[in-house]
């Protein structure tokens, strides 16, 4: 099969801008809720959506792990963050990984950086014997698939991931009471102005806000600088007190959206050990420039781009 086959095979119609990275504010949300489970009930409910989250891995522990990371010692460990695109606009297909970030947490330290990739960039794709966008990985392989591209890439271990389906981008929003944003940049995007300063957005407006791509003149870049800035304004919204008066609607969100590999051991243990990491969070983006190959478009990354990347995540981790 053809690059270009393989690319129309999993090329649909879709709107690109839902594809947000709100992984990583999905399940602090479910380690704040967690952290208020002293009520029997409350803790009744966050462990049973927890355990509907919750998918067994298919290994014991990373092929660049010498052993399997043992959280409870708080050791420094790796997320993937997958927005699917299954569930937007109606979808029900495997979907594609739109949204692709890498979170890093050192809870010594105290600090979780979180690292965007382009959705595009050209590389290996594991288990096909073939070079493609990095996002065609879960529309091949699921989870597996996509974690042993990523590895490849960065060369750290991806010790656990998390995926969001997107259509519940809105839900999510609409959860915490909206999210406060600052925008940078003038525009419009379905029948919405958005100006410039700090914002306001409803689960809608934080659609359309993260949708437009094409007045933006960083692209795609900029479009994932305004998901990250809606991922933050989740997260400030979930350390709040006030999150636990709508903790019903924030679980049906995170039960019918997010699939994870930490069982609810896992959740709580990562609440009490790694909850300092989530505050402070350096924000990071891969770039790569375009290139045309076979009429399709992808991100290259260069030498330098791609060893600084690895590096900084491999200190983060603490590997040799």
């Amino acid at each position: 099969m053809s690059r270009a086959e393989r690319h129309r095979k999993v090329k649909k119609k879709m709107s690109t801008g839902k594809k947000v990275g709100i992984t990583i504010a999905s399940i602090l949300l479910l380690l704040v809720v967690a952290g208020a489970g002293y009520a029997v009930k409350v803790y009744l409910d966050v462990k049973g959506t927890a355990n509907e989250m919750y998918e067994k891995p298919t290994r014991e522990k990373s092929e660049l792990r010498d052993a399997p990371v043992e959280i409870n010692k708080k050791v420094p460990i790796s997320v993937l963050l997958l927005g699917i695109d299954t569930g937007d606009l109606g979808r029900d297909e495997q979907g594609r990984s739109d949204t692709m970030m890498v979170a890093t947490l050192n809870p010594e330290d105290g600090e979780t950086t979180l690292l965007s990739i382009p959705r595009d960039t050209y590389t290996e794709i594991v288990g096909m014997g073939q070079n493609d966008k990095l996002n065609h990985a879960y529309a091949f392989g699921g989870a597996d698939m996509a974690i042993a591209s990523m590895e490849n890439l960065l060369q750290i271990p991806i010790d656990y991931y998390v995926s969001v389906n997107m259509g519940g981008l809105k839900e999510v929003v609409d959860a915490v009471g909206g999210v406060n944003v600052d925008n940078t940049l003038d525009f419009s995007q379905d029948g919405t102005d958005f100006h410039t300063g700090n914002i306001h957005l409803n689960g809608e407006e934080a659609l359309s806000f993260v949708r437009m791509r094409y007045e933006d003149p960083e692209g795609d870049y900029g479009r994932q600088e305004r998901q990250r800035k809606v991922v933050m304004g989740i997260m400030k919204k979930a350390v709040s007190p006030s999150i636990l008066t709508q903790y019903t609607e924030i679980l049906s969100t995170l039960k019918d959206n997010v699939r994870t590999d930490l069982n609810w051991d896992q959740l709580m243990t990562l609440q009490k050990n790694y909850r300092d990491a989530f505050t402070v969070i350096e924000m990071d983006q891969m770039k790569g420039a375009g290139i045309m190959l076979d009429g399709i478009s992808y991100q290259e990354i260069s030498w330098e781009e791609l060893t600084r990347v690895q590096t900084l995540l491999q200190e983060q981790l603490e590997l040799k």
